[in-house]
C-alpha cells in the first residue's frame, strides 16, 4: 500500500557555478519552478517543503506556491560544506510523516511520472528494501586513474551492450522513510538501497551554464 509521502526539496540562496542558480530564468520561470510544477503533478506527494536561507527565495515561493511549507535553515547548517543529510534531519525533526522523498531544484527535466513510478517501486519492495536513489545506468569499459579496468577484461573484447551496468547517483531523487534515515546514521541512502535507473534526459543535472544551456534546449515547446 502507497502511504503519504512528503516532498523534500532544500535550496539555498548562494550557488558558486551559476549565480542565483534557483532564481535564475528557465523556460520563463524561475529554475525551481520547473521541478515543483513536476511534484505537484505527483499522484503520491502530499507536501512540498522547501528548507531555505534566501529571503528572495522564500519570498518568490509565498507569491507563486503558497501551499509550500517553507522551513527557514539555521544559521548552523548554512554554508557550500553542509551535508545534505544534515539539512535533511533538521527537516524530518519538524514533519509529521514516516516516508520523504528527496529531490533538487537543479533536475528541470524528471518527470512526475517518473517520480510516480519510483514511488511505487518503493513501496512494492519495502520489505526488500529501505531505501532508493536515481542512478544513471552506463554499459561502457570504465578505467580507474591507474589505468586499470573497472568492469572489463581488455584481452576480452566482448560487447559493451553485453558488460554488466555500472550505476552513477545522478541525484534525481532519493526515497526513504523516518526509520531508515536513522538506522542508517542519518544517511537518506539507507542499509539496503534500491537503484533506480531514470531517463539520460530526465536526469540532466544543472551545475554550471552549459547544463543549463543544455536543458533549455531540450524543453519541448
Amino acid at each position: 500500500m502507497i502511504k503519504k509521502i512528503v516532498s523534500l526539496l532544500p535550496m539555498k540562496g548562494n550557488s558558486e557555478r551559476v549565480p542565483n542558480k534557483n532564481l535564475k530564468i528557465f523556460n520563463s520561470k524561475p529554475l525551481y519552478h520547473s521541478i515543483v510544477n513536476t511534484l505537484l503533478e505527483s499522484k503520491y506527494v502530499t507536501d512540498i517543503i522547501v528548507n531555505t536561507d534566501s529571503e528572495k527565495i522564500k519570498k518568490n515561493i509565498k507569491d507563486s506556491f503558497p501551499q509550500i511549507k517553507i522551513i527557514d535553515r539555521p544559521k548552523e547548517i548554512q554554508g557550500d560544506f553542509i551535508s545534505m543529510n544534515k539539512i535533511i534531519a533538521n527537516d524530518i525533526s519538524k514533519i509529521d510523516s514516516d516516508f520523504f522523498l528527496q529531490t533538487h531544484s537543479t533536475n528541470p527535466l524528471l518527470k512526475a511520472s517518473t517520480i510516480d513510478n519510483a514511488i511505487e517501486e518503493f513501496f512494492k519492495n519495502l520489505k526488500t528494501y529501505d531505501s532508493m536513489f536515481s542512478v544513471n545506468s552506463f554499459q561502457s569499459r570504465f578505467f580507474c586513474k591507474n589505468n586499470k579496468p573497472i568492469n572489463h577484461n581488455p584481452l576480452e573484447l566482448i560487447r559493451t551492450q553485453d558488460l554488466d551496468p555500472i550505476y552513477e547517483e545522478n541525484s534525481n531523487f532519493y526515497i526513504f522513510s523516518r526509520e531508515s534515515f536513522i538506522k542508517s546514521n542519518q544517511n537518506r541512502i539507507g542499509l539496503k538501497p534500491y537503484l533506480f535507473p531514470t531517463d539520460k534526459i530526465e536526469s540532466i543535472d544543472i551545475d554550471d551554464l552549459n547544463d543549463f544551456k543544455i536543458a533549455e534546449s531540450l524543453i519541448i515547446k
